[in-house]
């Protein structure tokens, strides 16, 4: 082993990390791979309780505890009682990664109200108010990622109220770098591309979709979770003390402007 290869595996050791929505897919990667490289997590979910536990066992594996909360995003109480939950196991929080994501995948037209209403609540404030209580529990600085998606800025079939928050969310992460950058605490997004998650069976013309998007790939593979986690980690961590209030677009080349 190296000596980078050394200083990384300790960059999370004895850190207090949550990732939400970490149950399965790229949440279930981002807590793992904290995991393997020092830290205690949260495994935080809303409906799957037995995937969480399996998330749990996992971490737990590796030789690190895990947290698991159960907690409705959509609702502020739940949201307050999962930083309770943290605040009561571990007393502290270094790291907070807001992946979890809902929505109503409808065309523009027929978005309503209550379908609006969910997805601005999980996605955006539950960012908000989670980013807010994680600053609190942050005592001698930390770091506060969002995970947000190319959708925020491109238009994707059936993705407007969701693309919608997601480009809220990259507007808090710049709030939250400058404002809490006295306390030594660091904000960034990662805006992905298309990557393969279970998510994606709730979209209407999937397959239509997708063909498209790797017909317009430049290289020769979709994004991954575990892409996505290699770049979280660096992300959080003191090696990008100087990458603040940034959205960093991992997308394989999909959204580059090609003549």
């Amino acid at each position: 082993m190296t000596m980078q290869q050394g200083l990384r595996k300790e960059r999370y050791t004895n850190k207090i990390v949550c990732v939400t929505g970490s149950s399965r897919g790229i949440g279930k990667q981002l807590t793992k791979r904290f995991a393997a490289e020092g830290a205690d997590v949260v495994v935080h979910y809303f409906r799957n309780g037995e995937a969480a536990r399996e998330t749990a066992a996992e971490v737990e594996a590796l030789g690190r505890k895990a947290l698991v909360v159960k907690a409705n995003l959509a609702d502020t109480e739940k949201v307050e009682a999962l930083f309770d939950a943290i605040q009561e196991a571990y007393g502290r929080l270094d790291v907070y990664v807001h992946n979890a994501a809902s929505g109503r995948n409808r065309s523009i037209m027929e978005v309503d109200a209550k379908g609006w209403d969910w997805t601005v609540h999980v996605n955006a404030r539950a960012y908000l108010l989670g980013g807010q209580r994680a600053a609190q529990l942050m005592d001698h600085g930390g770091a506060i990622l969002a995970i947000s998606s190319f959708g925020s800025d491109r238009v994707v079939p059936y993705y407007a109220s969701v693309g919608a928050t997601k480009a809220a969310m990259e507007s808090l992460t710049r709030y939250f770098a400058t404002e809490l950058a006295t306390l030594r605490i660091n904000a960034n997004t990662i805006s992905a591309g298309a990557v393969v998650t279970r998510a994606l069976e709730h979209f209407p013309e999937m397959e239509q979709t997708w063909a498209k998007l790797e017909d317009k790939l430049p290289y020769y593979r979709m994004v991954t979770a575990e892409d996505i986690a290699n770049l979280a980690l660096f992300l959080c961590s003191p090696e990008a003390e100087m990458i603040r209030g940034q959205t960093i677009r991992m997308d394989g080349g999909l959204t580059l402007p090609v003549v």
